[in-house]
């Protein structure tokens, strides 16, 4: 059976002695405080403190749930460099080129139609190449008469190099861009020219000499 605990039914002198009249300081309270705070392990100082302080994040900080504008950006730190080179402004050149009277024969001779010869080299020629704003003049060299030959196509140049071949060459802007730059690009179409015919011809020799004695 439990044991009954006695109800006290009257008052106790003592006991009422000690509580608060008004606003008299109970006495015994800091005492009891201090009792306790020794029990728990918590500062006497910090036993009223709000409960909810430690919750509280300090002003400026970020909690750890919480995601800024910068990096809630899938792309930020995935975004690579742009290249100079593609934001540099550039211009188009209407050009046209013929081949050399030199490189007739081996042209009609190549087994191949000499347009596709000349158009392939133009594409090699400009792949990669940037103008230079340091002025070519054009080259005293004979072109073919065949206009069946010719290449034609528009390039597109850096803007910033054009613009000084301009001033220093063309101050007036009476001649065409493409007066400017020919110097620069037709002796590389020419090379490339040059190069493919000797790609063709090494094939084309190749069944000769296996039947060769």
């Amino acid at each position: 059976m439990r044991k009954k605990i006695p109800t006290i039914t009257r008052p106790d002198p003592a006991y009422a002695a000690t509580l608060r009249q008004g606003d008299r300081e109970i006495p015994g309270k800091e005492d009891e405080a201090q009792v306790t705070a020794t029990k728990t392990g918590t500062p006497a100082a910090d036993v009223d403190a709000d409960p909810h302080e430690s919750e509280r994040v300090p002003e400026g900080a970020v909690a750890p749930h919480q995601v800024t504008a910068e990096s809630s950006d899938p792309h930020t730190s995935l975004r690579a460099p742009v290249s100079a080179r593609a934001l540099s402004p550039t211009r188009k050149i209407d050009i046209r080129v013929n081949a050399l009277e030199r490189q007739e024969a081996a042209l009609e001779t190549c087994g191949v139609e000499p347009a596709h010869v000349v158009r392939a080299a133009l594409r090699r020629a400009v792949k990669g190449w940037q103008l230079s704003p340091v002025f070519a003049p054009v080259a005293e060299e004979r072109r073919t008469r065949n206009t069946q030959w010719q290449a034609r196509t528009s390039l597109a140049v850096d803007a910033a190099s054009l613009g000084v071949l301009l001033r220093d060459h063309d101050p007036l802007n009476v001649l065409s861009k493409w007066a400017l730059i020919r110097g620069q690009v037709e002796p590389r179409i020419w090379g490339e020219i040059d190069k493919i015919l000797e790609e063709i011809a090494v094939p084309a020799a190749s069944p000769h000499e296996q039947h060769t004695p």
